[in-house]
């Protein structure tokens, strides 16, 4: 049976002929051997060749680069803005100035790394949208605007209502907010393209080579199936596998779906929404919804917070088409009626590594000075992984600066509860969730009992109401 592959990544090996993969078959002793060929590792290798030309530099991918949640995920190109007030709590106000602008920063440079590298991967930077679809909704985003236009760091503004509607192309909406500095991106074709660049700049990428273990030593030595790789340092960039390859992790993250499907081919009636554009939009759940469309006239639309992994393992149902494929439908429905009979051409699901502060975190393996981590993306990894990428990258050098210092490097911040605690919680809370954002679609009051369990979403991740969980 042809293993499922999602619409993004699909289409990615499409368009390269679906290359040949080298998986490692010899031992070789590089400077940096990097573990895992998405957004992350390939990002670090890229910083790691731009500041030392001279690296030499391996990068293992268990099966093809784009595989995991970098060729898979909603393609939503997002700052950390909206996610201030968390940055101020954790890391004080003077680094999460640093950091909301570092990540606008970002988008401006994948931006830049595209357009030298002439990468064909659907990037426009046409903004974020962010809605409130009843009346629970409005305002949530007061607080940390409020903040952000103290700290003299505002890139959002409200739009009129009326101009909300015309840039999101529904009257379903009551609130809009929006900032230039973001948009939309198909991640399967970046994330290839990152891979090209490397090759061509000498970094060693073996695909279909799985980490069997790390042996620990001074000089530590990665093993695959058919060969080893010794290094100087060893970068372990495997986001949401982490908590299934190494133990010690196992209660820093959940991992949790989130659940896209995209529409057949339908520009004629795009162009008659005013939708050809490409900014995200995202609404004001808890459980987000969020969308944008394609260049060549499709609608992708996904919801997070559906499945919860027993153990944060990557479990099979990460692999396959969404079960939730009906509420996908009924929320394109719901947004834009006038394509309720439109056909999805594919859904699927992944898992996104959802930390306590809904932060990255960074550090070294058990202590070992020369082994470097860094995941817990949270559903937003596009542009943070090129921060992720930075920091990997000075830690690898020992260098002294912002990137090494940054506040996402220490560790986890905080815990989970163990299983199967953590499990049943986590399903009381999506379905407490689930009731009360119906209840306040329908205009209704959300019940005592369901209010509070909502709570335990927030203050779990200890994230500003106005951040929009993409679990």
């Amino acid at each position: 049976m042809k293993q499922f592959r999602p619409y993004w990544f699909e289409k990615a090996l499409i368009a390269e002929g679906n290359p040949a993969t080298e998986p490692l078959a010899k031992q070789i002793d590089v400077d940096v051997c990097i573990i895992g060929g998405g957004y992350t590792g390939l990002w670090t290798a890229l910083d790691l060749k731009a500041r030392n030309p001279e690296l030499t530099i391996a990068v293992i991918e268990q099966k093809q680069c784009g595989y995991g949640a970098s060729g898979c995920n909603g393609g939503c190109v997002l700052t950390l803005a909206t996610k201030y007030l968390s940055l101020c709590k954790y890391y004080g106000e003077k680094e999460a100035h640093r950091l909301v602008i570092a990540s606008e920063e970002a988008v401006d440079q994948i931006q830049h790394f595209v357009k030298t590298h002439k990468i064909s991967c659907d990037l426009r930077i046409d903004g974020s949208l962010y809605v409130a679809t009843n009346q629970a909704q409005v305002g949530v985003s007061d607080a940390v605007m409020q903040a952000l236009e103290q700290a003299g760091i505002n890139s959002w503004k409200k739009l009129s209502l009326e101009a909300a509607k015309t840039l999101a192309a529904t009257d379903g909406i009551q609130e809009g907010l929006f900032s230039p500095k973001a948009g939309s991106v198909q991640p399967a074709l970046l994330v290839r393209g990152m891979a090209r660049v490397a090759r061509e700049q000498g970094i060693q990428i073996y695909e279909h080579s799985p980490m069997n273990r790390i042996e620990k030593t001074d000089r530590p030595r990665v093993v695959t199936p058919n060969g080893s790789i010794s290094s100087d340092k060893v970068v372990v960039a495997i986001n949401a596998w982490m908590a299934s390859q190494f133990k010690q992790f196992e209660r820093s993250i959940l991992v949790v779906s989130s659940d896209m499907g995209i529409t057949e081919p339908i520009p004629e009636l795009l162009d008659e929404l005013n939708l050809s554009h490409g900014a995200t939009i995202c609404d004001s759940r808890l459980f987000v919804h969020y969308l944008h469309t394609t260049s060549d006239g499709r609608l992708m639309l996904g919801k997070g917070g559906n499945t919860f992994a027993y153990g944060s393992k990557m479990i099979p149902s990460f692999f396959s088409p969404s079960g939730y494929e009906d509420q996908i439908k009924q929320a394109i429905e719901r947004f834009y009626p006038k394509l309720k009979s439109v056909k999805l051409e594919q859904s699927w699901n992944g898992g996104s590594d959802r930390s306590t502060t809904g932060f990255p975190f960074f550090g070294n393996l058990d202590g070992h000075p020369n082994i470097h981590y860094g995941f817990g993306y949270s559903g937003n990894g596009v542009t943070q992984s090129w921060l992720g990428g930075k920091i990997l990258a000075s830690l690898c050098l020992n260098a002294d600066d912002e990137w090494s210092r940054c506040g996402f490097v220490g560790g986890p911040r905080g815990y989970f509860p163990s299983e199967p605690i953590r499990w049943v919680g986590s399903l009381l809370v999506r379905n407490a969730i689930r009731r009360k954002e119906c209840a306040e679609d329908a205009g209704r009051i959300p019940s005592r009992f369901d209010n509070c369990m909502a709570r335990f979403a927030a203050s779990a991740g200890k994230t500003d109401k106005s951040s929009r969980m993409r679990w």
